[in-house]
């Protein structure tokens, strides 16, 4: 059964970029699912490059075989850079950021997996753009590139012809979703099948425990009061309860946590009961009983909650995450 009736008079060469020390399911998740959705390979033509070409040595020491030198690829209509933790940890190697630029230059789609968005911020690309990357790295990107809109708590995210995803997993669902933007959702959900996963997650979906993958707090008494919040976020905690705790006025309190964690108590505080209220409903808990165990008290305050920070509903979210045995 052809899987690309809407690109079936053509063929879409897609590039995906490593090099050594990349994380090998950020290639290989994408190469998967652009395969399973074209396994003849009439249609989607894949190829591997690095920018000297050869053997590539992956961070876990597998090797990629005979990977082609950017030089000698022709143009690609998808450009997919790898991640590894070198991009974010040693200085960015030139030969990588000219291969990746001049594949760049005539791509309808440039897109990252992880700290793969390292390199395209390093190249300016991203630049006064909507980007996303892995939790733990969100907060060094924006920091190392202060023009990048990071957006820590999606899994992937679009701007203009620039995508970025989130750590290795959230590959796969970037390259589902161009599957679905290529093809329509009926092959996409016949790939996610082939993976025996859920259907692509919304790009808008959020990255788990957001709330306590914040830096530490420097304050010991705030990282202290955090901790606690976090170890029982259904108790009567409140903006003004917080601050009493530690002994500070409430607008020293804001203060205390815009310069050490880049939002508000009650902000951080919410999203502390959205990660319970997840873990809960992921438990098969009822979502009746959800708001009350998490501390967001009534069903919509729980929804509307859900709507800001995650961007979906309650039962959505248990729809798409929870097991079947949950679901019953």
């Amino acid at each position: 059964m052809d899987l690309l009736p809407s690109i079936s008079d053509m063929t879409h060469r897609i590039g995906i970029v490593v090099f050594d020390g990349m994380t090998l399911l950020d290639a290989s998740g994408p190469a998967e699912v652009f395969h399973l959705a074209d396994p003849t390979g009439e249609h989607y033509e894949l190829e591997t490059v690095s920018p000297a070409g050869g053997n590539v040595k992956s961070s876990s020491g597998m090797v990629l075989a005979q990977t082609i030198a950017s030089t000698d690829t022709g143009d690609f209509d998808t450009v997919l850079i790898a991640g590894g933790h070198r991009l974010v940890d040693e200085p960015m190697d030139e030969a990588l950021l000219e291969a990746v630029e001049a594949l760049s230059a005539r791509a309808s789609r440039v897109a990252s997996v992880c700290t793969g968005a390292f390199v395209l911020a390093e190249l300016g690309f991203l630049d006064d753009r909507r980007a996303t990357t892995h939790w733990r790295h969100a907060h060094t990107l924006a920091r190392r590139y202060p023009r990048v809109q990071v957006e820590p708590d999606v899994i992937h995210i679009r701007d203009g012809r620039f995508l970025s995803s989130a750590g290795i997993s959230a590959g796969i669902d970037l390259a589902l979703a161009l599957v679905e933007e290529d093809t329509g959702a009926a092959a996409a959900r016949t790939v996610a099948r082939e993976l025996v996963m859920f259907m692509q997650r919304p790009g808008g979906q959020s990255q788990f425990s957001t709330a306590l993958s914040q830096p530490p707090a420097r304050s010991g008494l705030l990282r202290e009061l955090m901790e606690a919040i976090a170890a029982d976020p259904a108790a009567g905690h409140s903006v003004a309860s917080m601050a009493s705790a530690i002994g500070v006025s409430v607008r020293h309190l804001n203060r205390m946590f815009q310069a050490e964690t880049s939002t508000t108590p009650a902000r951080w505080l919410e999203q502390v009961r959205v990660d319970a209220a997840r873990a809960l409903i992921l438990d098969g808990h009822p979502i009746a009983r959800v708001a009350e165990r998490s501390g967001l008290g009534s069903d919509e305050t729980l929804r509307r909650a859900f709507a800001r920070h995650l961007g979906t509903t309650p039962t959505a979210f248990r729809d798409r995450f929870s097991t079947t045995a949950h679901q019953s």
